[in-house]
Formats: structure tokens, sequence, C-alpha cells
């Protein structure tokens, strides 16, 4: 049972200090940017109680994981209003990469401090207590990470790679782009999960497999260049 514990821990932990980092990380580049919606509302706390979704971060990802089908879900949005930030158009791929790119700043943190527990335990092939268990949470950290970085970057509304891309886009089909995103999660759950019900070929996740990969092999690197050889 401690075990049990210990692995749910290793996993809910990394997770959620995940997607708090993520969710705030938009609001303090937005706040940088001229639009202090997120601060006025105390949400740039890292309190995670503040950012949980009972849907989206407890039930959905519960449920998928009873029925094997691929794990998402979302936080509380933090609240953005474009039209505080100084050049709405540009600022909100700024506001939008500013998630993933925490994220991604994290994962590579982790890694240099994984791969720092590995030198100061030099040599040691499988670890136990609690440097087992900090060892998993690094380890669970960069992938949840990198995982959530790639996926929030995919350009469906309203992911955050969608904002970027209707900033990427030229004005006359930005507009019409950006009213997809009224149709909130209905159409992610379209797509990563009642169309691979369907047709079971069809894996929207395929876009993230490849980056994903690519960018855990940087990070595996990293921590063996700061370990000096683990």
């Amino acid at each position: 049972m401690n075990q049990t514990v210990m692995q749910a821990a290793a996993l809910i932990l990394p997770l959620v200090f995940a997607i708090v980092f993520h969710e705030v990380a938009h609001g303090w580049v937005a706040r940088a940017l001229g639009d202090p919606t997120a601060s006025e509302l105390n949400r740039l706390s890292l309190n995670p109680l503040r950012h949980v979704d009972p849907v989206g971060t407890v039930i959905l990802p519960g449920m998928l994981a009873l029925a094997k089908a691929p794990v998402f879900g979302w936080a509380k949005p933090v609240p953005i209003d474009a039209r505080r930030l100084r050049n709405p158009r540009r600022d909100m791929m700024l506001v939008a990469a500013a998630g993933p790119g925490m994220n991604l700043a994290m994962g590579a943190l982790s890694a240099v401090l994984l791969g720092l527990l590995a030198r100061a335990y030099g040599g040691v092939q499988e670890p136990t207590g609690p440097v087992l268990f900090v060892r998993d949470n690094l380890i669970n950290f960069i992938q949840l990470n990198v995982f959530l970085a790639l996926f929030n970057l995919i350009p469906i509304p309203p992911f955050d790679g969608s904002h970027i891309m209707e900033g990427l886009l030229p004005r006359a089909l930005a507009r019409p782009y950006a009213k997809i995103r009224q149709l909130g999660m209905l159409l992610p759950i379209l797509l990563l999960i009642v169309l691979p019900s369907l047709i079971p070929s069809f894996d929207l996740l395929q876009v993230v497999y490849g980056p994903f990969e690519w960018v855990i092999g940087l990070y595996r690197d990293l921590a063996a260049m700061v370990s000096g050889g683990w």
C-alpha cells in the first residue's frame, strides 16, 4: 500500500505543479504586457486549489484513465483580457506561449536536478526510500511538462497553440478561426476521444509523439552531462 501511495504521489505532485505554473505563467506575462486582470482577481497564486477545475482537472482525467483512453484535462484558465494588452494581436501570442514555455523551462530545470541527484549518488543504480521518491518525481515532472507543453501547442481552439495560430494568420482568416473557440472543449473531445473510438487509426496525438521523444532525448542528455555520465 505504501508503495502504491508513493507511486501515486510521484505522479500527482508533478502534474499539479506543472499545471499550476503553466497557468500562472500566462498571467505573469499578461501582467508584464499591460493586462493585470489575473493579478486583480488573485489568480497569480501558486495555490493549486485556485486553479482546479472539478470537471477538467479531476472528473474527466479520472474517467479517461479508467476507460484506458488518452488522458487529458484542463485547469481553470487564468483570466486574460486582450483589450488591456498593449498590442493585443502580438501580445496574445506571447501570453499563450508563456504556458508551454514555462513547462519546457521547468522540464530543463528538472533534468539538471536529476543530473545533480545522480552525481550526488554516483554509481547507485537503483536508489531507495526518499532518493527514489525524488528521482521518480523528477522523471515524471520532466515527462509531464514536456507533454503538457507540446499538447497545448496543438493549434486547436481553445489550446494555447490556437492563440499563436490566430496571431500568425491574416486578419481575414483569424476572425473565423477565433470563432471556433466558442465550442470550448467540445472540439478537443471530439478529436481526441470520439473520433479515435470510431476510427481506431485516427490519433491526433501522433503530432506530439515525435517532438516529445526528441525533447525528452535532449533533457536526458542534459541530465547525463550534469551527472558526469550517469
